[in-house]
C-alpha cells in the first residue's frame, strides 16, 4: 500500500509524513494497515504509537477491519514491550478530539509501560 502525500491539510500531519517515510522514525511493526513506532516524547522507556496507516483523524472514522488491526498490532507490541522492559503494568491510550486531549489529529493508540510511582496521571 502506497501512501502519497498531496497538497491539502495531510501533508502537515506528522504521522501521515512519518507513515510515508518523509520523516524518520523507529519503527517496531508496520503492516498494511498499521505503523508502530517509539513516541519521541516518551514518558517513561518503551513508549510506542500505534497508528493507523490511512490518515483517519479519530475512532470515528476507524471502520471494523481498521479496528482489528489497530488493536491486534497494539495487542503484539504490549507483548513485545513487556517482555523486554518487563513494566509492573501497561497503560493504553487513546484520544479523541482536543477536549480528550488529543494532539496529533491522526489516529493513533499509546501503548506505555508503567512503573509505580512513574509520576504519570
Amino acid at each position: 500500500m502506497t501512501f502519497l502525500l498531496g497538497p491539502g491539510k495531510n501533508e502537515r500531519l506528522v504521522f501521515c509524513r512519518i507513515v510515508a517515510g518523509q520523516i524518520p522514525a523507529t519503527v517496531l511493526s508496520d503492516d498494511e494497515q498499521t505503523l508502530a513506532f517509539m513516541d519521541i516524547g516518551s514518558v517513561n522507556p518503551g513508549h510506542v504509537l500505534v497508528a493507523a496507516k490511512p490518515h483517519v483523524e479519530n475512532i470515528y472514522g476507524v471502520d471494523a477491519w481498521l479496528a482489528a488491526a489497530l488493536f491486534q498490532a497494539t495487542a503484539r507490541i504490549v507483548r513485545a514491550v513487556n517482555q523486554s522492559f518487563a513494566p509492573g503494568g501497561v497503560s493504553i491510550h487513546q484520544a479523541n478530539g482536543q477536549a480528550a486531549g488529543q494532539t496529533v489529529m491522526h489516529f493513533h493508540i499509546h501503548a506505555c509501560p508503567r512503573r509505580e510511582g512513574d509520576g504519570m496521571d
